[in-house]
């Protein structure tokens, strides 16, 4: 079955969200000070992205909601017991550092020119339409994507097939002819292929492993990879 549409993940897999929220995090303790417990920035950095992962898992679960696992994260970053308001305003705070950070990785937009003739563009995401429509416009990339599909609006998250296919019905596609690219190997490339599609993990940091996933390590692979990867069926249609 040919491929006709390639569907995206945002999120360090486009945008460098990992690189963003580390200079806003970064900027924002400059003005708030370490909490207790912490006795390093670079300790607190870390501790917040496994303190994001954690609380992220718990909301693609259904467990709370988008809202919720903000101001879980703030609480369990800060170890106090914080009123709503309060730990809503102390994201806030770290927002505004964090989205003057924001950019596109650098094979993104040459990796997109190559591959408009030849293929339709789509965005699923496990976050919500507010945010990534908005990530996308501020980027200058939104029109590149004919829709942007998010896991809050859906109720269904990635790796859950219902997910992919539900992208695939926006683009009135059947998953054979839909490749997926996302920097999980399983949320992002395992669950594409498990729902039919053809799932392409992104692995900007050469983890390796994982020979059952097609891999590449940059954006500037993909569209060689389409072109000539015939057992999916990809038109040459880049020489």
């Amino acid at each position: 079955m040919t491929i006709r549409a390639v569907l995206w993940d945002i999120d360090d897999t486009i945008f460098d969200y990992t690189g963003a929220d580390r200079i806003g995090m970064r900027k924002h303790l400059g003005q708030e000070g370490l909490p207790d417990g912490y006795d390093s920035v670079e300790q607190a950095l870390v501790a917040w992205r496994a303190i994001t992962d954690v609380h992220w898992a718990r909301f693609a679960d259904g467990k709370t909601d988008f809202q919720g696992q903000r101001r879980d994260r703030v609480r369990e970053f800060v170890s106090r017991a914080l009123g709503d308001a309060e730990a809503d305003d102390w994201f806030a705070r770290h927002v505004a550092h964090y989205e003057t950070a924001w950019s596109l990785f650098p094979d993104v937009l040459p990796a997109l020119d190559l591959l408009a003739d030849g293929f339709r563009h789509a965005v699923l995401s496990n976050s919500s339409i507010h945010n990534q429509d908005r990530k996308l416009r501020t980027l200058g990339v939104r029109d590149r994507f004919e829709a942007v599909v998010c896991a809050v609006e859906l109720g269904i998250s990635k790796p859950e097939a219902g997910a992919f296919h539900a992208a695939c019905d926006v683009l009135a596609l059947e998953p054979g002819e839909v490749a997926y690219v996302g920097d999980e190997p399983d949320i992002d490339a395992g669950g594409a292929v498990a729902a039919g599609l053809m799932g392409i993990w992104l692995d900007r940091g050469d983890r390796g492993g994982r020979p059952e996933l097609v891999r590449i390590g940059g954006l500037d692979e993909l569209p060689g990879l389409l072109a000539g990867n015939t057992r999916f069926g990809a038109p040459d249609t880049f020489g």
